[in-house]
């Protein structure tokens, strides 16, 4: 089974080109900041995964998707090689993207950050506005 889920922020907004025999298939691709779960030295890390996109949802990924936005994407893993220039042989791996969802409401901006930790009470429960989930 070859099934990648994850989610992390648009490092740029995608690019889009168009290919086919008639320049009919949008084509999409766009690099994905994913924060690794432990810090090193108290700085987050983070990998950068490289996404491919077709058809209809490379024209969502255009029209929706922007630079620092946050979502989630699903799909599976493609490995694959070419020449260079100079002869040399490159290797590519990327993530073939078949769904995206957003992974933070409209209101909070591209930029916003949610990773504060909300205040507990005398309970031990934790304070949460309406609409809003403390568990993201």
């Amino acid at each position: 089974m070859n099934r990648v889920i994850l989610m992390g922020r648009l490092t740029e907004n995608p690019e889009i080109k168009y290919a086919g025999k008639d320049n009919d298939m949008a084509v999409a691709r766009y690099t994905l900041a994913v924060n690794r779960k432990y810090k090193r030295d108290g700085e987050q890390e983070a990998d950068f995964i490289s996404c491919v996109t077709f058809g209809k949802s490379a024209e969502f990924a255009q029209k929706y998707l922007h630079k620092g936005m946050r979502i989630v994407i699903g799909g599976r893993i493609s490995t694959g090689s070419y020449k260079d220039k100079d002869g040399k042989t490159i290797y590519t791996t990327d993530v073939i993207v078949e769904e995206h969802e957003f992974a933070q409401n409209k209101d909070s901006g591209a930029g916003a950050d949610s990773s504060e930790t909300p205040k507990t009470d005398k309970d031990g429960f934790m304070e949460a506005k309406d609409g809003e989930n403390p568990f993201d």
